[in-house]
């Protein structure tokens, strides 16, 4: 018995770490994402920049066929990895730059390895949080998430009624494993992610009229209620297996 309260406590002590190796990459995405707004670069991340600097992106693009891409790539996993709210205006970059297919496809590589790194980081400073903190119902809910973490997941990355960074770090709550948290995120960001990459790339012409017209293009000016209505219906299609799945658990009256 003696043993095995030994070998138990050692194991204890190599999965527990310090508070401050805990919060430490936490610690660092927090203090990128205040350095990079007090440096202004949150500027960089508009339509307005793009507008006056697409003819000089686009010769870097064509001068740097294969530098270009890995540099946006870089560029947009970290925006995420910093939860920079950028998302939706860098895809439509993506677009403007390489075209709709190139540009969704690295926009939705670069976006899952920006937030699966806010996620291990989150799940990192936040593990014991959910089951020393609260119980009850929310203990309840954490329990199903757990249980259906990619259909879950799958929904909210599916439409995007929470902010992106918010989706990013609640799934640390709920121990979510990391290839579940990935692959429902690289799965549910996919039409929304080509959906804006497309709109970006026929953004030219928007930009030359609004540059003309002498104002500025604003994301809403290109959001349609169409494809707000598309964004829902997919939505809605996701969570019919996870409403299946609930009624067959419910036991019969």
């Amino acid at each position: 018995m003696t043993r095995m309260q030994t070998l138990e406590n050692n194991g204890a002590k190599t999965t527990t770490r310090s508070p401050g190796k805990r919060f430490l990459p936490l610690i660092v995405l927090l203090a990128g994402l205040t350095i990079g707004y007090l440096l202004g670069l949150h500027q960089y991340f508009s339509l307005e920049f793009l507008s006056q600097s697409r003819g000089t992106l686009r010769s870097f693009v064509a001068e740097n066929p294969i530098l270009a891409p890995i540099a946006f790539s870089v560029l947009y996993a970290l925006a995420v990895a910093f939860s920079f709210p950028a998302a939706s205006v860098l895809t439509l970059f993506a677009g403007f730059l390489f075209g709709w297919l190139l540009g969704g496809i690295l926009v939705a590589v670069a976006a899952t390895a920006g937030a699966s790194a806010v996620f291990l980081a989150a799940r990192g400073a936040l593990s014991d949080v959910l089951t020393q903190k609260i119980g009850g119902r929310v203990s309840r809910m954490a329990k199903g998430f757990e249980e259906d973490a990619f259909n879950y997941l799958l929904v909210l990355r599916l439409a995007p009624i929470f902010p992106f960074w918010v989706v990013n770090i609640a799934p640390a709550l709920f121990n979510v494993p990391l290839r579940t948290y990935a692959t429902a995120t690289f799965l549910g960001i996919l039409p929304g992610t080509f959906a804006y990459a497309y709109l970006g790339h026929g953004l030219d012409s928007v930009l030359v009229a609004a540059s003309e017209a002498g104002r500025e293009v604003a994301l809403a000016d290109l959001v349609t209620p169409q494809l707000t209505l598309a964004f829902a219906a997919l939505a809605l299609v996701a969570v019919v297996p996870v409403a299946v799945k609930k009624l067959r658990r419910t036991p019969d009256a």
